[in-house]
């Protein structure tokens, strides 16, 4: 299921909320090959300087409203993930 109307919500919301804690948008790729398992969905790829970072970008005050904005909008899989360096 999508919402396209949420979905706007969040992205208006969402996109600098990650930037003021610090993210670096790398991709919004809807052109996605998934191979085996993988599902050929819209992926987003935010990095930032630690991992920690990312955990407190994702509990922050502002990335919560673009959440609650969203609500069931869409199905997600929301990972975040501690790089190699």
């Amino acid at each position: 299921m999508t919402d396209p109307e949420r979905l706007a919500a969040y992205d208006k919301l969402a996109g600098p909320a990650v930037k003021a804690a610090g993210g670096r948008l790398l991709s919004r790729g809807s052109r996605v090959v998934a191979h085996d398992a993988g599902i050929g969905e819209r992926t987003i790829l935010v990095e930032f300087d630690s991992f920690e970072q990312a955990v407190a970008a994702h509990a922050s005050a502002a990335y919560q409203e673009a959440l609650a904005a969203l609500a069931d909008g869409v199905e997600r899989d929301f990972r975040i993930i501690e790089g190699l360096d």
